[in-house]
């Protein structure tokens, strides 16, 4: 039986250790807004965080999560800075295909909650390996800016 909180939940689950996180999210606990791509860590669609990190749930084995805490794309609208970044994807309409955007939103809000002013070199560095096939990365690092305004209006 393996244990694991899920958006502040815990959730028993009977699945072997080596399962990837992905599917446990997907599969036994039903969050479904993380996708599947490429089953390798390369593309981001299975980006979620553990204890704040983003991390590929793909690759990532139950046995290597732990006690830590994991987030899905369903968790950010209650969350601050997650909510300012889906915010931002929707008033600059981001979103074309949208499959990788769950993905994309988890590195985005990873990287404003750990620079909450970053500059285009930052952004790109950050979502470096979040790839989205309708190349929306122009839209995308111009959310990121205007979510990170929207923050920093927040806070002063």
């Amino acid at each position: 039986m393996t244990t694991l909180t899920i958006n502040g939940q815990t959730h028993e689950l009977d699945a072997p250790d080596d399962m990837p996180l992905l599917w446990a999210i997907r599969d036994l606990v039903g969050h479904t807004g993380t996708k599947y791509g490429c089953g390798k860590g390369l593309c981001g669609a299975c980006t979620v965080h553990l204890d704040g990190q983003p991390t590929r749930s793909c690759i990532t084995p139950l046995s290597a999560v732990g006690d830590r805490r994991v987030a899905t794309i369903e968790a950010m609208a209650e969350d601050a800075t997650g909510a300012s970044v889906q915010q931002a994807w929707r008033e600059l309409d981001v979103v074309q295909c949208g499959y990788c955007q769950s993905g994309q939103i988890m590195a985005a809000t990873a990287l404003l909650r750990d620079n909450p002013a970053p500059d285009d070199a930052a952004i790109d560095g950050a979502m470096n390996g979040n790839l989205c096939r309708c190349a929306t990365y122009v839209r995308i690092r111009a959310a990121i800016h205007t979510a990170a305004a929207s923050l920093g209006q927040e806070v002063s």
